[in-house]
């Protein structure tokens, strides 16, 4: 398996140098042959080449297995015409990572205000609220007037069932259980395609309950009683605003992993963004993006029949519980250990399996 390496912003280097180390750990122990090639996009790649990203580097991509991208300084891009494109955005466009997985639960040495909970919200990732993705070309938020804006909102039968076929197909290897999140008290039409077309892609699997909540109902809900749900699906902007919350209800940002998914391409990306104020400062919480890499060896896995590649996941998985459980952690979720202490104590606990 070829996987593409994007370090990228802020504290992405420090946790992307982690998340390398357990790859190869996990290559080594699991004869997965992985094949790691680093490059460079964002900020690095802005100052080489005048571009955050490059079509040079997409084709890289696209050549590889999987991408596993750093936390990006989404915000300090502004002007595509100055070569300060979104890299997440871009890539989830060009390779049509339609499914956007981000699962949160929580562990029992971390501090929560919630009761113990396991999830996952699958999130559809193409098209929506979103101005810079959901047309062909130029941007769906327009300034009318000096006091007016106008953002468009794109739903398509064709994005909504195949995020749907996602939501339960996860479902299945989970605890069977789909909660449709929606707005279609008010937008009544593309939330009313959206359930419906949920629920008819629902009856092809009778194993699995459904049920649905209006967005701002379920917010109240995930917090009071997280427990409840298991896989939840929704629209872009609803859903990138409940994974965030989800993965916060569980201890930390730092996490939350995520995954970006196609039918030929995965990104493995953590949830937090690239987090300038610490950066440099070996405090960052690794685990985000340890997990995302979890989840994109068992993708591969999945897709290719390669089953070694899912038993690599899961005991990383399952090493990452037991430095929570012993306390060897950062210190946003309790723990005295900095970024590459934590690596190194991951390395150590992994190899002796």
């Amino acid at each position: 398996m070829k996987i593409i390496i994007i370090p990228g912003d802020g504290i992405g280097p420090e946790t992307m140098a982690v998340t390398t180390r357990v790859l190869e750990a996990a290559s080594a122990r699991f004869k997965l042959n992985l094949e790691l090639r680093h490059e460079i996009a964002g900020h690095q790649s802005l100052e080489k080449y005048g571009s955050t990203v490059t079509t040079a580097l997409l084709e890289k991509v696209k050549a590889a297995n999987g991408l596993m991208l750093g936390p990006m300084a989404t915000y300090d891009f502004k002007d595509e015409s100055k070569g300060e494109i979104n890299p997440s955005k871009f890539f989830r466009k060009e390779l049509d990572l339609f499914a956007n997985i981000r699962p949160a639960r929580t562990y029992p040495n971390v501090p929560t205000c919630v009761n113990p909970f396991d999830l996952a919200v699958v999130r559809e990732n193409t098209e929506g609220f979103y101005a810079d993705r959901n047309i062909e070309s130029g941007n769906s938020e327009m300034l009318i007037t000096p006091d007016v804006v106008i953002s468009l909102r794109r739903i398509t039968r064709n994005c909504c069932e195949r995020i749907a076929k996602a939501a339960f197909e996860l479902a299945m290897t989970r605890k069977k259980h789909v909660t449709i999140v929606h707005k279609a008290n008010v937008l009544k039409i593309g939330d009313g395609m959206f359930i419906d077309i949920c629920r008819q892609v629902g009856v092809q699997y009778p194993q699995v309950v459904i049920d649905d909540f209006i967005v701002d109902a379920m917010m109240a809900h995930v917090v009071r009683a997280p427990q409840r749900f298991d896989t939840i699906v929704t629209t872009n902007m609803f859903g990138d605003i409940l994974s965030d919350l989800t993965a916060e209800l569980s201890g930390s940002l730092g996490l939350g992993g995520s995954l970006n998914a196609g039918e030929r391409y995965a990104m493995g990306q953590a949830a937090h963004g690239s987090a300038p104020d610490i950066a440099g400062k070996d405090i960052a919480n690794p685990f985000s993006l340890i997990v995302s890499s979890s989840m994109l060896l068992n993708w591969h896995g999945q897709n290719k029949g390669l089953m070694q590649f899912c038993d690599a996941s899961k005991a990383i998985e399952h090493c990452m519980g037991e430095l929570i459980a012993s306390g060897e952690t950062t210190g946003d979720i309790g723990g005295k250990l900095g970024t590459k202490a934590v690596g190194d104590a991951f390395i150590k606990r992994f190899n002796t399996h």
